[in-house]
C-alpha cells in the first residue's frame, strides 16, 4: 500500500498511456473487446538482445510505476517469451510479471491472490539476489532483494484505494522502477542544463 508520496517521472514521455488501467470484469478487455484500449493495435517487434536496456522493458517500468499493472504484465511478457529458457533474465522478467499480477489483485481487493503472486515474485527476486549479476539492480533502480521485500510488504497490507477517473490509476506500491532509461534522461537533462548555463554566460 502506498504510504508516502513517490515522485513518479516518466521514462518514455513520448509514449501515451492507455486511457484506462484494465481490471478484469470492470473495463473492456484491452485486446479482445472492440472497445478495448489496444484493440487491433499492432504490437511492436520484441527485441531479442539486451532486453533490459530496451524501450520495451522501460515501457513496462513506466506502466508499472503509474499503476497500469495489467498493461505492464503484457509489456514484459513479450520479453519473457523470447528470453533464453533457464536464464536469470527470464527469471527476472517472470518475477516482474508476477508482481504486476499482484498489483492487479490488490486493486481488485483479492488479498490472498495478491499475496500468492507477490510471494512467488519475492522468491524469484531473492534467488536472483544471490547471483553475481550487477545488471539487475542497474536495470531496476533497486536490488532484487529489496524488491522482494517491497513486494511482500505491499501484498501483506490491504490497500485502501480511492476512486479514480479512467486514465489516472492509483499506484498500490511504494516503490518505483527506474533503470538505464531514467539515468540517460537525467544525463541528457543535466547536459542541456549545463549547456544552457554556459550559453548564458558572457564572453570574457
Amino acid at each position: 500500500m502506498v504510504t508516502h508520496v513517490v515522485k513518479r517521472l516518466r521514462l518514455l514521455p513520448q509514449r501515451s498511456f492507455p486511457n484506462y488501467a484494465y481490471l478484469p470484469g470492470r473495463q473492456p478487455h484491452p485486446v479482445r473487446d472492440p472497445a478495448g484500449h489496444s484493440y487491433h493495435v499492432e504490437p511492436l517487434p520484441v527485441p531479442t538482445k539486451a532486453p533490459l536496456d530496451s524501450e520495451d522493458f522501460a515501457w513496462g517500468q513506466d506502466l508499472f510505476n503509474h499503476g497500469y499493472y495489467w498493461e505492464a504484465h503484457e509489456a514484459w511478457e513479450g520479453l519473457w517469451q523470447v528470453a533464453e529458457r533457464g536464464s536469470a533474465v527470464r527469471m527476472l522478467l517472470k518475477g516482474l510479471i508476477l508482481i504486476s499480477a499482484a498489483g492487479v489483485k490488490i486493486r481488485e481487493g483479492k488479498h490472498e491472490a495478491a499475496q500468492r503472486h507477490a510471494g512467488r515474485a519475492a522468491a524469484m527476486f531473492r534467488q536472483l539476489g544471490t547471483m553475481q549479476h550487477c545488471g539487475f539492480a542497474r536495470a531496476l533502480g533497486i536490488s532484487p532483494a529489496a524488491l522482494a521485500d517491497q513486494a511482500e510488504t505491499a501484498a501483506e497490507t490491504p490497500a485502501v484505494l480511492k476512486s479514480t477517473i479512467p486514465g489516472h490509476p492509483e499506484p498500490v506500491f511504494d516503490f518505483i522502477l527506474r533503470g538505464s532509461h531514467a539515468r540517460r534522461r537525467e544525463g541528457t537533462a543535466n547536459e542541456k542544463g549545463s549547456l544552457a548555463v554556459r550559453g548564458g554566460r558572457k564572453a570574457v
